[in-house]
């Protein structure tokens, strides 16, 4: 065979019948080229969201457990219906649940993390001439007892994690977009397509607001070197690849603007100023599996004082990170204040590692607009701030015409950089 390719459906991409057929002969023309292809699929269009209202009708606070058991029926569903249109196209197909496929994840329920995909069920049906359709979302346990799922976005982890464990030359993403832009075209219509962009570029989008693909399927990614590439279920053309830094051609001073309204904030009043006072405070958050973003503590200004926290959380995560809090009350911490709707702006690009004054033209292009900084987070290739969440299109379509994101932006070419750093 030519090669191994792991091909990811989201959900738009198997929605309804036609789109299943659709996906169905991108599978099988791949394979007609000569390729072993594992397909990883998501649930169809909308059922996740109406399987968690099913549970909310019976259920206030449903058991993760459960949730897990009725969550990785939707995968399922879609792998079995494309494995029929595959077999009416005249080629062999087997569809296999996370579980069947060996992804073993850690013990935690609707957010697990895989610890390791035993793909020899995987490799045995492709050395049989089938292809393989694997559930997305989902594994089981490492104590093997029970289903478990990763999570919103989980089937992207699941393909680069399939994709790892069968050396793929290639994870494919398939999306209902034709790559990554330099921003949401809903909000920028002058958003270019990047042909490429680093594992590292790509790790600070997704975590600022990026939808195209999961963080943690990044992450596994660069990790375990594997190459992504995210292209459109609708179209031919390529798309996006993700690929390790030395692999750009060009080196850019800000590679795209993203943005977040699925943000809320967390403030914690009257923190003692002792050593661990913040450490108590996280390590509850962690054992609950909420992921904290930003965090900024303002410090007493007198004598015995008390301290203030301020971090965010997805909103999706609040319940769970008061609930979490509630027992450090009065020890760790004197009142909780939260704030349900935040918005978020990030600039990100590799270039900002050696360029000063990025930050400054950030507050100074949102200033102009009128746009309040409420937190200001950063990193060597990032720059998020916290803003009102009604001001978010305004703040990202400002910052892209500042950066000249529409044309082909501020490019920091290796010989101009080289000469620039050679200057007295």
């Amino acid at each position: 065979m030519a090669g191994t390719i792991v091909m990811k459906f989201g959900g738009t991409s198997v929605a309804d019948a036609e789109r299943i057929k659709r996906a169905a002969a991108r599978i099988v023309a791949q394979r007609e080229q000569g390729n072993a292809v594992v397909a990883v699929l998501s649930a169809r269009g909308k059922t996740t969201d109406e399987l968690i209202g099913m549970a909310e009708e019976v259920s206030v606070n449903p058991d993760p457990r459960e949730m897990d058991m009725l969550l990785s029926t939707g995968e399922r569903i879609s792998c079995a219906l494309c494995a029929m249109a595959i077999h009416d196209l005249g080629h062999r197909a087997i569809s296999l649940t996370g579980s069947q496929a060996g992804i073993v994840t850690d013990e935690s329920h609707t957010k697990a993390l895989i610890l390791d995909v035993r793909a020899d069920r995987i490799r045995s049906a492709l050395e049989g001439d089938h292809i393989v359709l694997v559930a997305g979302f989902q594994g089981v346990s490492s104590t093997g007892r029970d289903v478990t799922t990763l999570g919103r976005g989980g089937s992207d982890t699941s393909a680069v994690a399939v994709a790892a464990a069968l050396g793929a030359d290639v994870c494919e993403i398939y999306t209902d977009v034709p790559g990554v832009f330099t921003a949401d075209p809903r909000i920028v219509p002058e958003a270019r397509k990047l042909d490429r962009v680093s594992f590292e570029e790509m790790l600070e989008m997704a975590a600022s607001g990026a939808g195209v693909l999961q963080l943690r399927s990044v992450e596994y990614a660069r990790n375990h070197g594997v190459r992504i590439h995210c292209r459109s279920s609708f179209g031919s053309e390529p798309g996006t690849f993700v690929v390790p830094e030395g692999e750009t051609m060009e080196q850019p001073l800000i590679t795209a603007v993203t943005h977040s309204t699925a943000e809320a904030r967390v403030t914690l009043i009257g923190v003692p100023d002792t050593p661990g006072a913040a450490a108590r405070i996280f390590d509850a958050l962690a054992g609950a599996n909420v992921n904290v973003d930003m965090i900024v503590q303002n410090e007493p200004t007198t004598a015995g004082g008390r301290a203030e926290i301020s971090f965010t959380v997805p909103r999706e995560d609040l319940r769970v990170a008061r609930a979490a809090l509630e027992p450090l009350k009065g020890e760790s911490y004197a009142d909780l204040h939260k704030h349900e709707e935040m918005g978020k702006v990030s600039i990100v690009g590799a270039g900002m590692r050696s360029h000063p004054g990025v930050a400054a033209k950030v507050f100074r292009v949102l200033a102009h607009e009128g746009v309040n900084i409420e937190m200001i987070s950063t990193s060597p290739i990032k720059i998020s701030c916290v803003i009102d969440p009604d001001r978010v299109g305004e703040a990202v379509q400002a910052l892209h015409s500042a950066f000249e994101l529409d044309g082909e932006g501020t490019i920091l070419e290796e010989e101009s950089t080289r000469a620039t750093r050679a200057e007295p």
